[in-house]
Parts: C-alpha cells; sequence; structure tokens
C-alpha cells in the first residue's frame, strides 16, 4: 500500500474514532471532549508527517533506482574491461567444455592439451568467476596428475631370458602370455621365437586396453595340460 493511502486510511479511522467516542460518550464534559480532540490532533499530526517523511524516502529511492545501471549493462561493462562481449564470452565457454572433455578422456597429446590451456590461462576472459578455478586450478591439476607412459620400453637380453619370462617381468606385462607382442615387435632380430641371444635389445611397447585385455582373459582361463603316462611315471 503506497504511504499517501496508508495514511488516509488512518485518518478516516481517526474520524471514525471520534464519531464513535461522540456516539459513546454523549455524557462526556466539554473539558474531556476538547482533551480527547487535542490528543486526536496530535496523532493526526503526527501521522502526516510521517506521511511526508516516507514520501520523502520513496522519492530519494526512486531517484537511485533510476540512476542505477540494468543488469546486462553491468554485464557488458564487465565485458567491455576485459576487451570483449557476449559472444567472445559465449565463445570462450564452448571452448573450454571441449578441453576438458578430452582432459577428462586423456583425448589426444598432454602437451598439446597443455597448450591449450595455457592460452585460455592468458585470456582475460579466464578472470571471470565462472571460469577462474575451472581454468587456473581443476584443469591444471587434472593434467599434473596424467602421467603419460612412454610408447614403449627396451630390453636387454641376458643368458637365461626367453620372450615368456622377459613378457613376465613386472617392469614389463606382468604376464607371459603376452610373449607374442615383444616377438611381433622385433621380427628383424628374432627368427625363430624360442631362439633370442644375449645382448639383443628389445623394443617393449605398452599394451593397448584391447591388448591388456585379450591377453588377462587368456591367463585367466588358461589350464595346464594333462600330466602325461611317462610324466606320471617318472613321479614314481
Amino acid at each position: 500500500m503506497k504511504p499517501n493511502k496508508y495514511f488516509l486510511v488512518l485518518a478516516a479511522c481517526t474520524l471514525l474514532s471520534i464519531n464513535i467516542l461522540a456516539q459513546d460518550n454523549k455524557d462526556m464534559t466539554k473539558d474531556e471532549w476538547q482533551q480527547e480532540m487535542n490528543q486526536l490532533t496530535e496523532q493526526k499530526a503526527s501521522l502526516t508527517k510521517q506521511n511526508d517523511e516516507l514520501k520523502n524516502d520513496i522519492a530519494s529511492l526512486t531517484k537511485t533506482r533510476d540512476g542505477l545501471q540494468t543488469y546486462d549493462d553491468c554485464v557488458n561493462g564487465v565485458y567491455a574491461m576485459l576487451g570483449t562481449d557476449k559472444a567472445g564470452v559465449d565463445d570462450f565457454r564452448n571452448r573450454l567444455s571441449a578441453l576438458s572433455s578430452n582432459i577428462d578422456a586423456r583425448a589426444g597429446k598432454k602437451a598439446d592439451l597443455q597448450a591449450q590451456l595455457d592460452a585460455m590461462k592468458k585470456n582475460k576472459i579466464s578472470a571471470l568467476p565462472e571460469f577462474f578455478d575451472e581454468v587456473h586450478s581443476r584443469l591444471q591439476s587434472k593434467l599434473d596428475a596424467w602421467i603419460e607412459k612412454p610408447k614403449e620400453m627396451s630390453h636387454t637380453v641376458v643368458r637365461g631370458d626367453c620372450l615368456w619370462n622377459i613378457a613376465k617381468e613386472k617392469d614389463y606385462y606382468a604376464n607371459a602370455f603376452a610373449w607374442p607382442v615383444i616377438y611381433k615387435s622385433n621380427r628383424d632380430q628374432i627368427k625363430n621365437p624360442d631362439l633370442i641371444y644375449p645382448k639383443q635389445i628389445f623394443k617393449i611397447p605398452y599394451l593397448s586396453d584391447e591388448e591388456q585385455s585379450k591377453y588377462d582373459k587368456i591367463r585367466r582361463n588358461y589350464k595346464p595340460a594333462p600330466p602325461t603316462e611317462s610324466q606320471q611315471s617318472a613321479k614314481r
């Protein structure tokens, strides 16, 4: 309810109170009646003053409101300070979302993704609260935790080695059944997988996820062949 309407309501209530008092106090003396009127007059004056003060407050607030920028004007002003506009911020947001997805999926080379993140850090748009923590903290932490394995290792053959035992070593595959990977990667040196020689240097490529799954399954499903009759006789 607006202040002037509020005042009119109070004034009407005051007049109504006067009529009620006049009806309920027909036997009131003149002095008593005058005293009651004086009190009501003081109340009216007080209410009128309050109403005027409220009007002044409203006028002041209205002036302040009219002087304020709209939300869109404030946002566009911030963008202008950063040397961009809404379209530039939208483009930055889309590129950041794509980069975040690639880092999470470890899609591509770590060095390339780091270069993209470094470029976004240098962009003034990254200072906006919407992007700051993502660009300058969280994505960098994910990249720092990403340890890229080299594409391959190497192994120098020593006396007593065989492809089975090399593949079984913990530093390589920890799975002897993966020995064909070493064989295929070193066909230029290995003519017969049963014959390898000291001081040969073999490439030991890392297993892909598909290869890892394949050889793990072979190892789990492997069942040794039952001993032959000659082996059983020898044990006896």
